[in-house]
């Protein structure tokens, strides 16, 4: 039975309350072991525990807070993550209520610079991107969460306390009905930038904070304009500054408005001064205030994701500013990339080193995250006179070059991360595209035996949740390892009839792909052996 309202308002303001468990009667040392407990249920905790649920694992899921989180927050979510979702049994429903989008606009003043489409090629099931209120995704979630009897969700639920052992980890948790302790196998720490588990294990947070400040106002109106983003830098509007303006469902919209350093962010957050600024933005002042918040750029990470038995992710390893859409959709590749190798590890099909690929994948993803936002930071802000001059000169380029165009940076968002894996001797082979091991899979149209339209990513989940070999075989047998599923591509299979599937992977007749349980590449074979599957497996898996 669903946790929570099933209907579609607003669930800021949902309390699921607190409920007594088994474990907090067990007295002194007899305490309950779980395989794994999860720590904060933000988009990322939850989206981790249900993967681990649909794999088989118990989890226990903690919280110290009884409701969704207010406010908007985190309002886009990519490509990516919706095929994540739709892994998780949620996809479409997000889809369903969010706003689709994928062109975004950058003005200079009054004038429009240029124009992209993040998604330009048609035979995607997912869109670009969607604008979902965090509030919303939150609770599908925990609806979702609702229907697996494998986790357990314990609302005011509050970590105090950790003892690191080596064979488990041991948290005290305070409730209204006092304390009591439950010992793991492995905890994971998704509770946010300000992490207690972070402080608990004695771990820095090291990056840049930067001093310029932002507004964030979520206004409910009327209004004419595309679903699209926009982004404006020095418009007559917010002159000398920068803002963006984003739909999301329910006739709201997000609204950005760079600030003055030395801003006072009391005084900034009232009402009836920020009503003035987004009426001088819109023209009028026919809007009502959803939420309003102010924020400064940080971008930080930690050095290590592991600790031992205790496992960051999401905003409690690392955090961006949130232009690129790069927070919560790295958070969420974070909860894809450790729960197949957790899942692993706990079945001892894999050592326990196969988590330290985790750390190395995740970190190459943050590094690359906190670059990418530390130059759109410089860009939209400039910290110096020789960077307000690069910046007026790019933006007057921008306006007669294509490559000044590129130059320009109002936040680039989020993309998949690709990470460095070592080539195998098939990748010396002669290939002129599709997606190098490390790289995500991409999606196609497909149809089905029968005739059913459907796509690559679909094909995906059918297979189950393990390793997959896509196999452009044309009916030759491929002798495969037991653990590998088969995704046959032609004749005997899943017809490939508008040849996008063959033209995104550069596939010929006897062309396959192994792709990992998180849908990214591990190999790609001309002419597979089941000796190179096998291999290639081998490494993937941590096993060689």
């Amino acid at each position: 039975m669903s946790q929570g309202n099933s209907q579609d308002e607003p669930r800021a303001k949902t309390r699921f309350g607190y409920h007594r468990h088994a474990d907090q009667s067990r007295l002194g040392a007899d305490i309950a072991i779980h395989p794994v407990v999860v720590v904060g249920a933000g988009p990322v905790g939850l989206s981790l525990a249900i993967d681990l649920a649909q794999r088989g694992q118990p989890v226990v899921l903690l919280d110290d807070a009884d409701r969704i989180g207010e406010g908007s927050r985190a309002i886009c979510f990519s490509k990516r993550s919706l095929e994540f979702w739709d892994r998780l049994g949620v996809g479409q429903r997000m889809v369903d209520k969010g706003v689709v989008w994928q062109v975004g606009k950058i003005f200079h003043g009054a004038s429009l610079l240029y124009q992209f489409d993040l998604l330009p090629e048609q035979g995607h099931k997912r869109p670009a991107f969607i604008n979902l209120q965090q509030f919303y995704a939150e609770a599908y979630l925990v609806d979702r969460v609702g229907e697996l009897p494998a986790i357990s969700l314990r609302w005011r639920n509050k970590v105090v306390g950790l003892e690191r052992r080596n064979d488990q980890v041991v948290l005290s948790i305070e409730t209204p009905e006092g304390p009591y302790r439950i010992g793991a196998s492995y905890v994971v720490a998704c509770d946010g930038a300000r992490s207690t588990l972070r402080q608990m294990v004695g771990a820095e947070f090291a990056g840049q904070v930067f001093e310029d400040q932002f507004l964030i106002a979520d206004v409910k109106m009327t209004a004419e304009f595309p679903t699209e983003r926009w982004f404006w830098f020095d418009p007559p509007f917010h002159a000398g500054r920068s803002a963006l303006l984003h739909k999301q469902p329910d006739d709201v919209w997000r609204i950005d408005l760079q600030l003055d350093r030395d801003a006072d962010p009391v005084a900034e957050r009232h009402p009836e001064n920020v009503r003035p600024r987004i009426a001088r933005m819109l023209g009028h002042d026919h809007f009502d205030f959803e939420w309003i918040s102010l924020y400064k750029f940080q971008c930080r990470r930690m050095a290590s994701f592991l600790h031992g038995r205790v496992i960051f992710a999401g905003d409690a390893a690392h955090q961006v500013s949130p232009f690129g859409a790069r927070g919560a959709n790295s958070g969420l590749e974070d909860a894809e990339n450790l729960g197949w190798k957790l899942d692993r590890v706990l079945r001892r099909t894999s050592p326990e080193t196969l988590l330290e690929s985790y750390n190395t994948e995740r970190s190459q993803a943050a590094d690359e995250n906190i670059r990418e936002s530390t130059r759109s930071t410089d860009f939209m802000a400039p910290n110096s006179p020789c960077e307000a001059r690069l910046r007026k000169v790019v933006l007057s380029l921008a306006k007669e070059t294509e490559f000044g165009k590129r130059m320009v940076n109002g936040g680039r968002l989020s993309v998949p991360s690709i990470y460095q894996t070592p080539l195998s001797t098939a990748d010396c082979e002669d290939w002129r595209g599709g997606p190098r091991p490390g790289a995500s899979m991409v999606d196609a149209p497909i149809s089905k035996p029968g005739g059913e339209a459907s796509y690559l990513t679909d094909a995906f989940v059918d297979a189950g949740r393990g390793f997959a070999l896509v196999a452009f075989a044309d009916g030759e047998a491929i002798d495969l390892p037991e653990e590998v599923a088969m995704i046959p591509i032609g004749s005997a299979g899943l017809s490939d009839a508008a040849g996008l599937l063959a033209a995104r992977y550069d596939a010929r007749p006897g062309t396959a792909y192994l792709l990992r349980p998180d849908g990214y590449v591990a190999a790609r074979f001309r002419h597979p052996t089941r000796s190179a599957i096998e291999a290639a497996l081998l490494r993937a898996s941590g096993n060689n």
